[in-house]
């Protein structure tokens, strides 16, 4: 289907997503401009390809997967790939940023994917040459384990476009749902709302955060707790998409103030060893 895609941004999402496409033999690219986020992703993708090759998942070694990445900090490694997957931070401007440097390098028929987990594409869609090439492409965190991809379609978006990424999402093993293009798409429109409630809920100590968690696993069916959930996402992660939310449907959306203040004091979640729980 395609012979070299290219993922840009080498952070959590776009170490798993380059992961997954070279699982299926196909050579990916992965960018960006810190070496030192290289050099972490190089140590993570191993890391999940020895986890799942001691599984017995892998159909290839983890030699053979990781010899089909190849790293790097320019864009114009990227000029012959025939998709281009953007995975960096949740940051409307960077992300209109990077899209125009895509855009700038890429062939006219090179479709361009948004990782995104709330942004609007339309959006991003604008600062491309040929936008009915653009589209969402968002998998779920972690990548390699997460069989989940939502796929956006901007007002402009060509049937074909949409077909392909549908094929390719099934090639990859994952399934596919389609979305509008709504802030927060289908995941993020519902998961979101019920983590900032159980943020309001411990900040209000109607119960501790063990208790909640436990709650909404063993009364709802949770394989995980919303506040567990949220620290392996990142609260930076789920602040800026409620504050997407809020943009686009109103207060009601308007994030815990104890979010917030665990973002301005660091505790991200997992990353960084500390979020509503200490790792």
């Amino acid at each position: 289907m395609f012979s070299n895609i290219t993922v840009v941004g080498a952070g959590q999402m776009g170490a798993g997503i380059a992961q997954v496409i070279a699982q299926k033999d196909i050579s990916v690219w992965l960018i960006d401009i810190k070496e030192s986020s290289l050099e972490k992703a190089r140590n993570t993708i191993q890391k999940s390809l020895d986890k799942l090759h001691k599984k017995n998942i892998l159909t290839l070694t983890p030699d053979q997967v990781s010899q089909k990445i190849q790293y790097g900090s320019h864009f114009n490694t990227m000029e012959k790939s025939k998709m281009v997957i953007e995975a960096v931070p949740e940051n409307l401007e960077l992300k209109l940023k990077v899209f125009k440097q895509i855009s700038d390098k890429v062939t006219t028929d090179t479709i361009i994917a948004s990782n995104t987990s709330s942004i609007s594409i339309n959006q991003l869609a604008e600062v491309v040459s040929h936008p009915e090439r653009v589209a969402g492409l968002h998998f779920m965190n972690p990548v390699p384990l997460m069989k989940l991809v939502e796929i956006i379609r901007t007002e402009k978006t060509t049937e074909s476009v949409f077909n392909t990424l549908c094929q390719f999402t099934v090639f990859l093993d994952k399934v596919a749902v389609s979305s509008k293009d709504k802030a927060g798409f289908i995941v993020n429109r519902i998961l979101m709302p019920m983590i900032n409630s159980a943020v309001f809920a411990l900040m209000e100590s109607l119960a501790s955060a063990e208790d909640i968690d436990k709650a909404m696993q063993l009364g709802c069916h949770h394989k995980m707790g919303p506040l567990a959930l949220a620290d392996l996402i990142g609260l930076d992660i789920c602040l800026s998409i409620m504050l997407v939310l809020q943009g686009a449907f109103g207060d009601k959306y308007a994030p815990c103030p104890l979010l917030k203040q665990y973002v301005e004091e660091g505790r991200l979640g997992k990353k960084s060893g500390r979020g509503f729980y200490t790792y």
